[in-house]
């Protein structure tokens, strides 16, 4: 393992422009994974990382240090840094000292829409984006669709609020969703608070492609004019609409409830 002392060490500052520059993740197609548990659960699922990175006072954390030893059983360059020098990679409060420096996963693209999928139109809030994710995962949706304008899926936010959703999901970005839509060959549905029809008596045991949009503004009128079916979720009136992440998990689960 060998260990960085100096800022201006070249991959140490390469680190540290990769942890706070959405712009440089994009371009370099990488990202930092930070934690235990997003670790873990991208070795379990991909493998290993392009490199590990530990703080000094975590070497010897009890989750810490058997995911170091694969790393280096396995040749992964690992890396340890004094504490200061990890804090400002880290963007955890109080968290264990572990990091994970990944490829971002380009899965290939479907030449046509034809499997349950989730497509996101210029969906902003990280927490949000996150949320959606985990949910696609835990009800058995593989693909999701993000347009130009979401929120970046594999930045760090991003990725602690899907809790390692990401490591099972086929997630596309930058997608020309009209063009995606158009070709699609399964029902495309959106939520609508003016909708007549409520997701409870669609029928949801079949392929569909789930359709959710911006926080404020909802999905562009362009898309939703794609939709084959427009549909609400039954609440009380007195409460405004529900928030997307909580709308998309409803429907997701009921789309389950209905396949099994």
């Amino acid at each position: 393992m060998k260990s960085i002392t100096s800022r201006d060490n070249p991959l140490y500052k390469e680190l540290k422009n990769l942890a706070t520059s959405s712009q440089v993740r994009r371009k370099s197609g990488r990202t930092l994974l930070d934690g235990v548990h997003l670790c873990e659960a991208y070795w379990q699922h991909l493998g290993a990382p392009q490199l590990c990175i530990v703080a000094e006072s975590s070497r010897t954390h009890h989750e810490v240090e058997p995911v170091v030893a694969r790393c280096l059983a396995s040749a992964t360059q690992t890396i340890c840094l004094p504490d200061g020098l990890y804090h400002a990679l880290s963007q955890v409060e109080h968290g264990v000292g572990l990091m994970f420096v990944i490829a971002t996963p380009t899965p290939e693209f479907p030449a046509i829409l034809q499997q349950s999928s989730v497509v996101l139109d210029n969906l902003q809030d990280p927490g949000n984006l996150g949320s959606i994710l985990r949910s696609a995962a835990a009800a058995g949706i593989n693909n999701v669709f993000c347009s130009i304008g979401t929120a970046f899926a594999w930045s760090p936010k991003v990725m602690r609020a899907g809790m390692g959703a990401h490591f099972l999901l086929n997630i596309f970005e930058n997608v020309n969703l009209h063009n995606l839509l158009e070709g699609a060959t399964i029902p495309i549905l959106a939520t609508s608070s003016h909708a007549e029809q409520t997701i409870y008596q669609v029928d949801l045991n079949q392929p569909v492609v789930w359709l959710f949009g911006h926080e404020g503004q909802g999905v562009a009128e362009e898309l939703m004019a794609l939709a084959s079916h427009t549909v609400t979720i039954p609440q009380r009136p007195e409460i405004e609409s529900l928030n997307v992440a909580a709308s998309a998990a409803i429907c997701f689960f009921e789309q389950r409830r209905q396949s099994s």
